[in-house]
C-alpha cells in the first residue's frame, strides 16, 4: 500500500478533494487519479517501487514510493517540484578541459556533450530523458530499481552535496530493499559497468568520484 498525504505548511489543514497521481519509473503508466480523503489521504494498493508523485498535475515528489509519503504545500499553485534539482543544488557549467575526449549523444533532437565514458560534461544537461538515452547506450534496461537508485544518488547529493559513497548505498537499500536484494553484490548486477558508483553516478548525471579518473 502506498499512501500521500497531502496538507497545507502553514496551517497543517488536509487538503481534500485533490487529485493525486503516481507515474511509475519502471514502465512510465500512470495510476488512475485518486481524490485526497477528509483526511487528505489518496491511498494507492500498489507494492512499494520508484517514482513521482503528481498533486492536482503537478510534480510534488520523485523516488521511493512506500508506506505513507507527507507532501506539504505553501499553495496548492506553488511551482513544480523539478526532479532535476533546483538550482544550486547541482554542479553545472562546463567541465571540459583541453585536449578532453567527448561525444555526444542524441535526446530527444538535443545533442549532449559526454565525455568519452559518458559523464555529462555539463551536469546541469541531465534529464530524465538521458538517463534513459545513456542506459540504452550502455545496454541496460532501466527498471524501477535502477530509477530508485538514480534519485538516491541524486537526493543525496542535493542534501550533501557530495557523492554517495557504495557503504551509504548499502546500508540504504539494505533497509529499504532486504539485506540480500541492497548487498553490495547485487547493487553491482544492477549497474554491471562498474557498478552504481560509476555507472550509477554516470546515468544520474553526477560528476566522477574520486579514483574514478
Amino acid at each position: 500500500m502506498i499512501a500521500i498525504k497531502v496538507s497545507m505548511k502553514a496551517t497543517h489543514e488536509p487538503l481534500k478533494r485533490t487529485a493525486v497521481v503516481l507515474k511509475l519509473d519502471g514502465d512510465g503508466s500512470e495510476t488512475p487519479a485518486v481524490l485526497t480523503d477528509r483526511a487528505g489521504m489518496a491511498s494507492f494498493d500498489l507494492p512499494p517501487t520508484s517514482g513521482k508523485v503528481l498533486v492536482a498535475g503537478i510534480e510534488r515528489y520523485d523516488g521511493r514510493l512506500a508506506g505513507e509519503i507527507p507532501i506539504e504545500l505553501w499553495s496548492i499553485t506553488q511551482s513544480e517540484h523539478d526532479s532535476r534539482g533546483l538550482p544550486g543544488e547541482f554542479p553545472a557549467g562546463s567541465n571540459a578541459y583541453p585536449g578532453m575526449t567527448t561525444q555526444t549523444l542524441m535526446v530527444e533532437g538535443r545533442a549532449i556533450l559526454t565525455d568519452s565514458e559518458g559523464y555529462l560534461v555539463d551536469p546541469s544537461d541531465w534529464s530524465e530523458a538521458f538517463a534513459r538515452a545513456q542506459a540504452a547506450r550502455e545496454g541496460l534496461a532501466l527498471s524501477a530499481e535502477h530509477w530508485e537508485v538514480l534519485r538516491f544518488l541524486r537526493a543525496h547529493y542535493a542534501r550533501h552535496g557530495i557523492q554517495a559513497t557504495v557503504r551509504e548505498m548499502i546500508t540504504h537499500f539494505s533497509q529499504v530493499w532486504g539485506t540480500e536484494q541492497g548487498s553490495n553484490r547485487a547493487l553491482h548486477r544492477l549497474f554491471p559497468r562498474g557498478g552504481p558508483q560509476k555507472q550509477g553516478n554516470r546515468l544520474a548525471g553526477l560528476l566522477r568520484t574520486k579514483g574514478e579518473h
